[in-house]
């Protein structure tokens, strides 16, 4: 027996049961829980959709180990306690049913908080091999793992249903509205720290982690992935938040100004807002990744920028319950379907905009939005403006 196995079998009764369900008995078959997160309509799909998978592949069990599927597949369940650290829990779905494994530390708040209906909770101890306990459910333990089927998962993935749709409209709105608050008390005054530590409490305050924050004042506007400084913001600021809550990630990009703007500066705002009304006229259902990506390419030069502006920083793509689902790519070849979400971010010299949007019946939907906000209309859809203080 490997290490891995022995970690694994550390329960008493092990070695005289001889099975992995012994081993890592159920201890709590969840009921009806007000408190935990997961709509069961979009569970029973989601299920749906990964029995699909395993009987493409003519396999019995799939064991799932990343956030982005856990929180997937769970509707929203949180399990994490590092935002940095793997998740602490794996899910083994077969076809009797769904099992998360977690550690013994963990389980009794993951039973009473997170836990759906119809999911058995089993343990293995804080010490042992999470991802070796959980496959010892299936049978021979030897489940098909997440990273063999990755496409599969995330074309599962991308039509979102109607209640993730709301939870998902929700976050999205609070996170534009927490940027609207912060941004209309800044001052020249105050400095990119001040930004992200006033956005970082109006998040955690919504419920949600700030997985990601950014700011750059008018001396740092070269830089489009800006980790915040001491710095002042001076006479002009961008803020970005991306910020998840079972599971889900909102993406908003926002700009602030303390004088007028000089015109060159406005000539660009306008012009990368039409690169993006170009992307947006690309999504489709039935585009390609590949395709989109082709034409953002080609909307750099057509608006007056560089035509490698695209290569300076990634551009963005499907959103979710990842920050991009996948990033796009000009080798990204994922089709796009209704109701699937989306964050597109082209950026220029001193300019980005960024929404984090969904793909309805009526078209690109704007979810990171607040009627606070100053916005212009681009080919039919209002489109942020830099806020002038």
């Amino acid at each position: 027996m490997n290490t891995a196995t022995q970690q694994a079998q550390q329960e008493p009764d092990a070695a005289a049961e001889g099975a992995a369900t012994a081993a890592f008995p159920p201890v709590l078959q969840a009921t009806a829980n007000g408190a935990a997160p997961g709509n069961p309509a979009d569970r029973a799909v989601k299920r749906r959709r990964v029995l699909d998978i395993l009987d493409a592949a003519g396999r019995d069990s799939l064991l799932l180990t990343t956030n982005t599927a856990l929180t997937w597949y769970l509707d929203g369940s949180r399990v994490h306690i590092s935002l940095a650290g793997d998740p602490i829990a794996a899910m083994l779905v077969d076809r009797d049913g769904d099992h998360l494994v977690t550690f013994t530390n963990e389980a009794a708040r993951i039973a009473a908080e997170e836990l759906p209906d119809g999911v058995a909770l089993h343990t293995v101890p804080w010490h042992g091999q999470l991802h070796a306990a959980a496959a010892m459910l299936a049978p021979g333990g030897k489940p098909l793992a997440e990273a063999d089927v990755a496409a599969e998962l995330r074309a599962a993935r991308q039509e979102f249903l109607p209640g993730e749709s709301a939870r998902y409209a929700r976050l999205c709105a609070e996170a534009a509205a927490a940027m609207t608050d912060v941004l209309s008390g800044a001052t020249p005054e105050t400095t990119e720290f001040g930004v992200a530590s006033a956005l970082a409490a109006r998040i955690v305050a919504m419920g949600a982690e700030p997985l990601v924050l950014l700011c750059n004042g008018a001396g740092r506007t070269e830089f489009r992935h800006p980790l915040p400084t001491h710095a002042p913001l001076g006479r002009r600021a961008m803020a970005v938040v991306c910020a998840r809550r079972n599971g889900l990630v909102a993406n908003v990009t926002r700009w602030v100004r303390f004088d007028a703007g000089a015109p060159a500066e406005r000539d660009a705002e306008a012009r990368i807002a039409a690169v993006e009304a170009d992307i947006f006229d690309a999504t489709v259902p039935g585009a390609r990744l590949d395709g989109i990506f082709a034409e953002i390419q080609e909307a750099y030069p057509r608006h007056g920028f560089g035509a490698g502006q695209w290569t300076l920083h990634h551009q963005g793509g499907p959103a979710g319950y990842a920050g991009r689902d996948p990033r796009a790519t000009p080798a990204t070849d994922d089709t796009v379907v209704r109701n699937q979400t989306f964050t597109w971010n082209p950026s220029g010299p001193g300019v980005k905009i960024e929404d984090t949007v969904q793909l309805t019946e009526s078209g690109i939907t704007t979810l990171t939005v607040d009627p606070r906000w100053p916005t212009a209309v681009v080919n039919g859809i209002p489109r942020p403006l830099t806020l002038q203080l």
